[in-house]
């Protein structure tokens, strides 16, 4: 089943980042990680969008910020 494009905002550290990428990894739904710790840029793209914090994950053109993975289940069309 092809799915929207999803990124991963994540920091160093996070706990709920790495909850995030491994509820994708379980789902099989693959997913491109990026590290503001690592990359300034990335944290850019954030505060472009208005978002200043991770976990951000980005499915499609639709943010989910926080561990929301109800909320992200539902955009990637997986069932509750």
């Amino acid at each position: 089943m092809k799915h929207e494009p999803v990124i991963v905002y994540s920091s160093t550290g996070c706990s709920y980042c790495a909850k995030i990428k491994s509820d994708l990894e379980s789902w099989n739904i693959p997913f491109e990680e990026r590290n503001v710790t690592n990359n300034d840029d990335y944290f850019k793209e954030l505060e472009s969008r208005g978002i200043y914090s991770v976990p951000t994950t980005i499915i499609g053109e639709e943010a989910v910020v926080g561990y929301r993975p109800n909320k992200m289940k539902a955009l990637l069309g997986i069932s509750l």
